[in-house]
């Protein structure tokens, strides 16, 4: 065990020292063969896995040392799987996830907020993060906007106000969205008191959560339309 001191307080972390390195290429491949035994599904499944077990615990052990984590091994608590980019192909508005050999699954994507570009194919999708609920599919393509200027904007309680020296000013009414959190923070506080020593207040303040996420998200998107509408490339402060 390595005793490590963390910066700017008075507590100390343990950090394990392993007999093998788990970032070598050879312990690696024996890691991805003993999970490939008897494994019926593509292999690429398999180096998905393993390439987020390894994302997930070096956030975790960055966090650990500053003091943000416990000892405690982190663990996955949403159903989640993320594709390779070899695993899929989109055709039409349909993405196709190879899920053995000859064997796939079809994604309906018509149902998405923005529209994907035409010019966009396979390759110009990242991989996806499924969930039970949805698909999480970043697309990679040149800025093509039509001419539409760059926009900087600054976010404000009840305004977003964008600046472009082609377009001058512009504002969007953010009231709508700031109500909904100010009206929403209300009642969760009157709930909060209670919601440590009661089923019933916890219910209800995940009850009160989930509404306000629901309508905010409502208001969001019509902001980030707007914000797609007027400007090409988009900075934010």
């Amino acid at each position: 065990m390595e005793k490590r001191k963390i910066p700017g307080k008075k507590q100390w972390r343990l950090l394990p020292k392993y007999k093998v390195d788990m970032h070598s290429k050879e312990y690696r491949r024996r890691l991805r063969d003993s999970l490939l035994v008897d494994w019926p599904y593509a292999a690429h499944w398999v180096d998905s896995a393993i390439k987020t077990a390894y994302s997930i615990l070096k956030s975790w052990r960055k966090n650990y040392v500053k003091g943000d984590r416990r000892r405690r091994r982190p663990t996955a608590r949403r159903l989640f799987v993320r594709a390779k980019q070899t695993l899929i192909k989109l055709e039409g508005e349909k993405l196709r996830v190879t899920v053995k050999r000859a064997e796939y699954v079809y994604l309906d994507l018509s149902a998405r907020y923005f529209k994907l570009p035409s010019e966009v194919s396979s390759a110009g999708l990242g991989e996806p993060v499924i969930t039970p609920e949805k698909v999480h599919l970043p697309v990679h393509y040149e800025d093509t906007q039509s001419g539409k200027p760059a926009v900087a904007w600054d976010f404000n309680l009840l305004s977003l106000d964008g600046y472009s020296p082609e377009t001058g000013w512009v504002r969007i009414d953010t009231k709508k969205l700031a109500s909904v959190h100010i009206s929403s923070f209300e009642k969760r506080r009157s709930v909060q008191r209670k919601a440590s020593k009661s089923k019933k207040a916890r219910k209800v303040l995940s009850k009160y959560s989930n509404r306000e996420r629901n309508r905010a998200r409502k208001h969001q998107l019509e902001i980030a339309r707007v914000i797609q509408s007027v400007a090409g490339v988009v900075g934010l402060e």
